[in-house]
This record gives structure tokens, C-alpha cells and sequence, in this order.
């Protein structure tokens, strides 16, 4: 039978970690939890539960993930965030491909729970993931906060049973901060990768959004749910343009400061 690491990066997730933890426990040959210096019951639960805990100060979703990764002692890994779950059937099936043997990857469906209601619309469901790999065939890259693990090499990747079940969004006020804070980071990311988007993609874009969620993948299904997903994902998009525009517009003033000077 292969052994199994699980890793997980957590920041403040007294809420979270103690289940997320629970779900795995049962077919994990090791957790690994890197934290980012939290400061409420993060640690003491985590100790308590007996996993594997460091600390590690934060550069970014993609390299503490890599850091996880890094500090796994067995070939194959399971990647999670703190807010998220197996369900049962997603843990019966990572164990039968435990004991037969793994193979190189395997993705899984995510489900997410938002504002108490578990969402199957608007571009919600399935989101597929690949998150049980060979860590010497994979590493975690993509555009912050925006994570995935990419294949470093040709890989076979098969689908497993189940889902993984992500406890995001209580509450529309959490929404719209998670939205704010996330465009800030993804708007610098692309700024540091040097990316000038069009000013007909930086109106269109929301726009084509929001039409994508609510209608085209059915989000209006969802109620009102569905309206905030839509609306948000929108200004999501809106909000990282703008914030984007004016990292661009701080550094062309920085730069004629310079040479003026």
C-alpha cells in the first residue's frame, strides 16, 4: 500500500482546520499544516489533533503551497485548503486507489457551500481539481491567489468519485471582502508579470461575466445566491482592472519622478 501525505496552509482557520483535518484522518500516513503565523486557536487545535505543524510567513498562495509540498515526506500528496472536506464517497474512493496503488495524478469535484446553501449553478459545480498527485511530478503555479498544480512533465490524470466539499462564503458582507482582497492581490500579480489588458477588456470583461454565470451557466437557478455570485464575480473582475490601472499609472508617476530628478 502507498503511503499518503496530506498538506494543507492555513491563516487564522480556528473554524475550519479541526474538520478538514477530521475528514482525512483516516487515510492519511501524515498531515502537514503550514501556517502563516496565525493568531487565534489554529495552532493549539492543530497540535491537539496531532498533525505535523510549522510556520511559515506568507509570500503567496502558490509558493506556500510549493513550501507544503515541499515538506512532505512521502511521494504522493493530497492538497487541501482549510475550509474544505471529503466527502465520504471521495474518501472511499482515495482509499481504494490507496491500496491498490496509485497512479500519477487524480482530480475531483468541488462543491461549495455558499451563504448555507451548496451551489451546483453559475460556474460553481463541478470544479474539477487536481489535487492528489506525485510531488515529484507536479508543482503549484498559476497567478495569485489563483493556484493549480501543473504537471511538470507528461502524466496520466484519471477522475475519482466524490466530491470535495468547500465551506466558503457565510455571509454576502465576507463576499464582498474576499472579493476585495483577492482582486488586490491578483491585480498586483499581473502587474508584476507586466500584463496591460486592453480598455475594451477591462469594461467588457465584467461585463461578459456576469451574463456567463447568471445565464449561460444557470446561475439565476441558484435565487438570489446565484444574483450575488454573478454580481460579485463581475466586480471581481472590475475591481482587479482598476486596481491593476493604478499600480500602472503609480509606477509611470514614480518613473518620471526619477527622471526628473
Amino acid at each position: 500500500m502507498d503511503k499518503l501525505s496530506v498538506a494543507i496552509i492555513t491563516k487564522n482557520e480556528e473554524k475550519n482546520i479541526g474538520r478538514c483535518i477530521d475528514s482525512v484522518k483516516n487515510l492519511a500516513d501524515e498531515i502537514v499544516v503550514v501556517d502563516s503565523f496565525s493568531t487565534d486557536a489554529t495552532k493549539q487545535i492543530c497540535v491537539e489533533k496531532g498533525v505535523r505543524f510549522s510556520e511559515n510567513p506568507f509570500a503567496g498562495h502558490i509558493e506556500q503551497k510549493n513550501h507544503a509540498f515541499s515538506l512532505c515526506t512521502h511521494e504522493f500528496v493530497l492538497s487541501l485548503d482549510a475550509d474544505e472536506v471529503l466527502s465520504d464517497l471521495l474518501a472511499e474512493s482515495i482509499l481504494k486507489i490507496k491500496e491498490q496503488g496509485f497512479s500519477d495524478a487524480y482530480s475531483m469535484n468541488r462543491l461549495t457551500r455558499y451563504c448555507g446553501k451548496w451551489i451546483r449553478h453559475g460556474g460553481w459545480y463541478p470544479d474539477r481539481k487536481v489535487r492528489l498527485v506525485n510531488r515529484k511530478l507536479f508543482s503549484w503555479s498559476g497567478t495569485n491567489p489563483h493556484d493549480k498544480l501543473t504537471a511538470l512533465s507528461s502524466v496520466k490524470t484519471e477522475h475519482l468519485k466524490g466530491d470535495i466539499l468547500h465551506y466558503s462564503i457565510e455571509s454576502v458582507e465576507e463576499h464582498i471582502r474576499v472579493t476585495e482582497n483577492f482582486s488586490a492581490i491578483a491585480a498586483k500579480a499581473m502587474f508584476e508579470k507586466n500584463y496591460r489588458p486592453s480598455s475594451l477588456k477591462k469594461y467588457a470583461s465584467p461585463a461578459a461575466k456576469f451574463l456567463q454565470s447568471y445565464f449561460i451557466q444557470l446561475g439565476f437557478l441558484e435565487g438570489w445566491r446565484g444574483y450575488k455570485i454573478a454580481s460579485l464575480s463581475a466586480r471581481s473582475k472590475y475591481l482587479k482592472y482598476n486596481k491593476l490601472a493604478k499600480l500602472i499609472e503609480l509606477s509611470k508617476a514614480n518613473q518620471s519622478n526619477n527622471h526628473a530628478g
